[in-house]
């Protein structure tokens, strides 16, 4: 055990934790059966303080690795140490690839159920969760297999709980086969946000993966205006040359701390002018590679640093479809305020799965990056929590670094459900985080 300095990727809030890292399960109880107030952290991507825990414990999932033998049907059990990074270098060449990932590669299986990662897919194929079988978790009460159908309970509350059930130490996960290692991407650059919203919700059922960039700094006539990027998987006839070369790892990095403001108003519309001017007006079929395509950030090491030392937040929300219009407020309420989004990508979710914290519900996401150090910034913030709660919302618990108690539990309406089993499962409390204090998601 090791007392160590830790933040979320957006370096916002710095805990004093002691580290343990765990390669048995045993190692796990041990812990519970001393006492300790617990949370699992695996590579720290999760953006705020939901993988830390000042003066407690937090456990290093890393150690549980391994990765088994794939069957015929693409099910593969692995341990909840492994990033995606590990799977896909291992499944790829074998003809496998993942049924849903984030925007990178370097979080692990386990982060994985904790945030129930979604991707560009879930209007197609929902989130993460949606595409376990089983594993194994780890609580003060004992070590239990969970499936959908055995502790389905206990299965489905994991799910986006941010690891305030357990520590998980394996999972077992159905992949999807794959030809080649590419995409075949359509993109689309339009004026404004009505007409790519219009052009998502008419096409996107067209498409396994959809993703809009928009910027957020525009107003007016061009409010919103985006490029639309939206692919499926290419087949060994589609392309000149076919590989099922795995994925392509970093080739540069962000070697010092950025000094704060290099990212202000005009050097994010001057990018977003040249992103938006070079992006093609219509091309189709063009092949990507999946490292491209779905990765475009891990080719950057330290990308956080770029925001300067006092880090960055990002707000992820979604909105039922019925909302839509919420979209456009929150893009004009930033631009109104002049605030910096050097980010602004936008989807279409599918159905909500069972779990209670699971963050997608059928509708429109939209996430944000804007760094911290306008005074402006947490009023603006506050100001976007109450259109999204009235819009029938919620943000994004993976992401979040300052939301209140009252609107979490406003925002996750069967947030009392999943504290009466967190209860039954934990009666002492030993599973806790900073984010689980901030928000007090605790049973009195």
């Amino acid at each position: 055990m090791s007392e160590q300095r830790l933040s979320g990727w957006g370096r916002t809030t710095v805990a004093l934790s002691n580290v343990v890292s765990s390669h048995s399960e045993n190692d796990v109880l041990s812990e519970f059966a001393a006492g300790s107030r617990v949370i699992a952290r695996g590579l720290g991507r999760s953006y705020g303080d939901a993988a830390q825990l000042s003066g407690g414990v937090v456990v290093d999932n890393r150690g549980f690795v391994g990765i088994g033998d794939i069957d015929e049907d693409g099910v593969v059990t692995l341990g909840a140490g492994v990033s995606f990074d590990q799977l896909l270098t291992y499944a790829m060449p074998r003809g496998w690839f993942v049924p849903v990932t984030p925007g990178t590669r370097q979080v692990t299986m386990g982060g994985a159920l904790a945030a129930d990662v979604h991707g560009k897919n879930h209007h197609v194929d929902g989130s993460f969760a949606n595409h376990v079988l089983s594993m194994r978790l780890i609580t003060p009460e004992g070590a239990f297999t969970v499936t959908p159908d055995d502790h389905a309970d206990l299965f489905w509350a994991t799910m986006g709980a941010m690891g305030l059930t357990g520590v998980v130490t394996s999972i077992t996960l159905r992949l999807i086969p794959i030809t080649t290692n590419q995409v075949l991407v359509d993109t689309d650059r339009y004026e404004n946000l009505e007409s790519v919203m219009a052009a998502m919700s008419k096409g996107d059922d067209d498409y396994r993966y959809s993703v809009a960039w928009v910027d957020c700094m525009t107003r007016g006539a061009h409010l919103g205006r985006a490029i639309l990027t939206r692919g499926s998987h290419a087949t060994a006839s589609d392309v000149d040359t076919s590989s099922l070369k795995g994925p392509r790892h970093q080739r540069l990095s962000v070697p010092v701390q950025a000094p704060s403001g290099l990212l202000n108003k005009w050097s994010v519309a001057a990018f977003n002018e040249l992103w938006y001017r070079s992006a093609p007006r219509h091309e189709v079929a063009e092949a990507q590679k999946l490292s491209t395509f779905f990765y475009p950030l891990d080719g950057i090491g330290d990308w956080n640093r770029l925001y300067g030392q006092r880090g960055f937040v990002q707000y992820q929300f979604c909105v039922p479809e019925s909302a839509r219009a919420t979209i456009a407020e929150v893009i004009e309420r930033l631009s109104d305020s002049r605030l910096t989004s050097f980010l602004g990508v936008l989807k279409r979710f599918g159905a909500a799965n069972p779990a209670p914290l699971s963050f997608p519900l059928a509708g429109w996401t939209l996430a944000l990056d804007m760094p911290v150090g306008s005074a402006r910034l947490p009023g603006v913030l506050d100001e976007l929590d109450a259109l999204v709660l009235d819009a029938g919302g919620r943000v994004y618990l993976a992401k979040d670094a300052r939301l209140s108690s009252a609107h979490a539990r406003a925002m996750y309406p069967r947030l009392e459900e999943f504290l009466d089993l967190k209860a039954r499962i934990d009666p002492k409390h030993q599973l806790t985080s900073d984010l689980a204090r901030r928000l007090d998601l605790l049973r009195k």
